[in-house]
C-alpha cells in the first residue's frame, strides 16, 4: 500500500511541475498539489501495517 501511495505522489508531483512550467490552469495545479500533499501526509502520519 505504501508503494502505491508513493507512486501516486510521484506522478502527481510530476504533473504539478509540468503544469507549473507550462503556466497552465490554476485548477490543475491545485488538483495535482492536493493529491501529492494528501498522499505524502498519509505516508508520513498513518501507520502502515507490518506483517509478522
Amino acid at each position: 500500500m505504501a508503494l502505491v501511495l508513493f507512486v501516486i505522489a510521484c506522478l502527481s508531483g510530476y504533473g504539478y511541475r509540468r503544469v507549473w512550467k507550462a503556466e497552465g490552469p490554476r485548477w490543475q495545479l491545485w488538483a495535482y498539489g492536493l493529491v501529492a500533499a494528501g498522499t505524502l501526509l498519509t505516508l508520513g502520519f498513518v501507520p502502515m501495517a507490518v506483517p509478522g
